[in-house]
C-alpha cells in the first residue's frame, strides 16, 4: 500500500481545544512532518477548519482519531496525495 505523504481535511470542532493544542496533537503522530490549521467559519458553538497534513507516511486512521478525541468529526477529505513524492495540482486551460 502506497504511503499517504499529504492530507486536506475540513473538520469541525468546538471552540477547545484551540487550534494550538489540536495542531500539536496531530503534529505528534508517527509519520507527520507538519500540520496547518486554518480557521474557515466560527459560530457560536463550533469552528470550521481545514486542516492539511504533511509527513512520509501519514495513518489517516490514528489522525481521525485524534480529531475525534478533540471532540471533532471531518465533513471531508479534500485532497489526498500519496506515492514516493507530492504531486501538485496543475492548472489546465479549462480552469480559467
Amino acid at each position: 500500500m502506497s504511503e499517504i505523504k499529504r492530507i486536506v481535511l475540513d473538520v469541525l470542532k468546538p471552540h477547545q481545544p484551540s487550534l494550538i493544542e489540536l495542531s500539536r496533537s496531530l503534529a505528534t503522530l508517527d509519520g507527520v512532518l507538519g500540520v496547518n490549521c486554518v480557521l474557515d467559519e466560527v459560530d457560536q458553538e463550533t469552528e470550521s477548519v481545514k486542516i492539511t497534513i504533511e509527513g512520509t507516511n501519514i495513518d489517516y486512521a490514528l489522525v481521525e482519531a485524534v480529531i475525534r478525541e478533540s471532540g471533532a468529526v471531518v465533513h471531508s477529505v479534500d485532497s489526498v496525495s500519496s506515492g514516493r513524492k507530492i504531486v501538485e495540482e496543475v492548472k489546465t486551460p479549462q480552469d480559467l
